[in-house]
């Protein structure tokens, strides 16, 4: 996987999140860019429910110790924009592809902790040095319940294949 594009992993994780929604039984469309800050829209046939859900994407992610926040378990690029985007029907599928086995892990979460989580980190982060400078780039995280943290981070294990979410 070394020499495949960053494109390339982003649809790779896209195709692999459709096709856990088919087999959890939804109906699940790629928006193939068309629409502003979602990459697929599903429906649930049983509740007719709509849901809007953003996939990021990474590869070689090993767990590591982070200074501020502790045992991290992924980390994946965000935006400024990433702050206010809070909606009940939007979530997040954070995609971890590992580098040896190419096995995918998936962490279905909803945008208003992603929201609430990046606009703390990246504040966090300003307030540690006061000669940082801000930029738009954000960062999300995920810890484990295995670890005790200082501050508030999201853990694997409420959100490691929680499709459930999206009903």
């Amino acid at each position: 996987m070394n020499n495949i594009s960053k494109n390339q992993v982003s649809l790779a994780g896209e195709f692999a999140v459709l096709s856990q929604l088919a087999l959890h039984g939804f109906d699940a469309n790629l928006t193939l860019g068309n629409t502003k800050g979602v990459d697929i829209l599903l429906s649930n046939p049983k509740t007719g429910k709509m849901r809007r859900l953003e996939v990021k994407t990474h590869s070689h992610n090993k767990p590591f110790m982070n200074k501020r926040l502790g045992k991290i378990l992924g980390k994946w690029r965000m935006d400024k924009k990433h702050e206010s985007m809070n909606d009940d029907d939007l979530f997040f599928c954070f995609v971890s592809i590992e580098d040896q086995t190419d096995s995918f892990e998936f962490y279905v979460v909803p945008s208003k902790v992603v929201a609430e989580y990046v606009t703390w980190t990246h504040q966090h982060w300003l307030n540690e040095n006061s000669k940082r400078k801000d930029t738009p780039m954000r960062t999300f995280d995920i810890g484990t319940n295995e670890y005790r943290y200082d501050h508030k981070v999201p853990f694997a294990e409420d959100y490691k294949r929680k499709w459930v979410l999206l009903e």
